[in-house]
């Protein structure tokens, strides 16, 4: 068993019990061989990376995302502990849940489907893949001054031959998001949530799960500007008649609603036509930077008729903005939000709604640095598996970071001479974690405890960095 750093000791700790003990030493030289792996980040490379430090034969390796008995539920609740450990307990926990494309082809690769890629949606590009449904928790983190994306959870969308062939229910990535909260909140009963969406996810039902459980969760998304809205009605006591023919028939209750509302867009057009304003605030926006931004806000009840005869009315607020700088010959950026809360102020939305990026430079670092996009796996449980470890790797990455930047010995970036960073990126995060690696266990491992003590410490320091570097 190697010895890992103390950084890394807690964390790797609590999920000791999830394992029995040969695919634990297994699993935490894998996790520790990925780190340190540049290039793909398939098994096989991690085993040639890590050499004669990894004991017994390869094959048992491959056998741990194939055939292993393990799950990967008690590890996420282990890593989203240790992540909302890090927001305090008095504050809402702000999450962001996006999906994401990772290509994958082969013909026999389970769960591949055509989806609309990201890079060429304009033109209707479909990619061969996987489509993973992501929720990461937005972190403050001690080395960096804006909000971090870290991956706790996360699905895979199936398409609906797939679930056709597994007799299984299917289910849209609104619906795969709408559980992942569901366990969240099931596992942290006394935290508050604040869902940042795209629009992908500004859906009636989705919206729907956060009002029935307002009283802890909220949704933040994107909005159509022609949303149909109506006034919330007032309280209602039916007659004696009404709740008799209720339990007579088994009849759902009404829908009740309001007078029809004017849409968002019509009624920014009408507020414009008036010779009315639009008040400019000065908010923040995507890139930690401020500026000026034209908003208008309202509250409505937004109504959606579903086809087994239901319907619902929800209340929310929704906000307009539109940048008033733009120049009069160029098409003015017009966005529109809305929140499940309708308390929240206009300016409180339109600033947590930017803080949703870090989770795209989360899918970029790890496309960048992890090597997400590069795995050969092909069976179920091996693809089930290894892109949620790799996304749970950033997160553990990151943590221990936190715990070396808090030491009074690791508060230092590794500069390049192009360029100078005025605050750490995950680069920094990965080059430091490695180097801590290197020098902790790896180091002895592959060159021996005899060879270690011969070494220059100025000659070993040369070369962990060269490795961490190289890494």
């Amino acid at each position: 068993m190697l010895v890992l750093p103390s950084a890394a000791e807690p964390l790797v700790h609590r999920i000791q019990t999830v394992f029995t003990r040969p695919s634990f030493e297994r699993f935490v030289l894998i996790c520790v061989g990925a780190i340190v792996t540049f290039g793909r980040r398939s098994v096989s490379r991690i085993l040639w990376t890590l050499g004669s430090a990894a004991k017994g034969h390869a094959s048992s390796y491959h056998r741990l995302f194939s055939r292993a008995q393990w799950s990967l539920w008690p590890l996420a609740y282990v890593l989203a502990s240790a992540v909302l450990e890090r927001v305090p307990s008095d504050q809402p926990v702000e999450c962001a849940v996006d999906d994401h494309l990772i290509e994958h082809y082969g013909e026999r690769v389970y769960g591949k489907g055509r989806h609309r890629s990201a890079a060429g949606s304009t033109r209707g590009m479909l990619t061969w893949g996987h489509r993973w449904v992501t929720l990461a928790v937005l972190v403050k983190l001690p080395f960096c001054s804006r909000c971090w994306a870290l991956p706790i959870l996360c699905a895979l969308y199936r398409d609906g031959k797939t679930d056709q062939q597994e007799k299984r229910r299917h289910k849209t990535p609104c619906y795969l998001a709408r559980q992942l909260l569901a366990t969240l909140l099931h596992w942290f009963p006394d935290r508050r949530f604040v869902v940042l969406g795209d629009g992908g996810f500004a859906a009636h039902d989705f919206a729907g799960f956060a009002v029935r459980h307002r009283r802890r969760l909220t949704l933040i998304a994107r909005a159509r500007s022609d949303m149909n809205l109506h006034v919330l009605p007032g309280p209602h006591t039916p007659c004696r008649q009404t709740l008799y023919r209720r339990r007579k028939y088994n009849l759902r209750p009404r829908c009740r609603k309001g007078r029809k509302l004017a849409s968002p867009q019509k009624t920014v057009a009408a507020a414009r036509a008036g010779g009315r304003t639009l008040p400019t605030q000065v908010l923040q926006w995507y890139g930690q930077g401020h500026k000026p931004i034209q908003i208008f806000s309202a509250c409505g009840g937004w109504y959606h008729a579903y086809g087994n005869g239901t319907a619902a009315l929800l209340p929310l607020r929704w906000v307009y903005t539109c940048d008033p700088q733009k120049p009069k010959l160029q098409r003015k950026r017009e966005d529109w939000f809305f929140c499940t809360d309708p308390s929240f102020s206009a300016a409180q939305i339109v600033q947590s709604f930017a803080k949703r990026w870090s989770i795209e430079v989360t899918f970029e670092e790890l496309h960048g640095h992890l090597g997400i996009h590069t795995t050969r796996q092909r069976c179920r449980r091996s693809v089930l598996r290894t892109v949620p470890w790799l996304m749970g790797l950033f997160s553990a990455v990151c943590l221990i970071f936190a715990q070396l930047w808090e030491q009074p010995s690791g508060r230092s970036l590794h500069h390049t001479p192009c360029y100078h960073k005025p605050e750490a990126t995950f680069a920094d995060a990965l080059y430091a974690v490695r180097r801590s690696l290197w020098d902790s266990c790896l180091m002895k491992s592959l060159l021996g405890a005899q060879q270690m003590t011969r070494l220059p410490a100025s000659v070993k320091r040369k070369l962990i960095t060269y490795l961490a570097e190289a890494a």
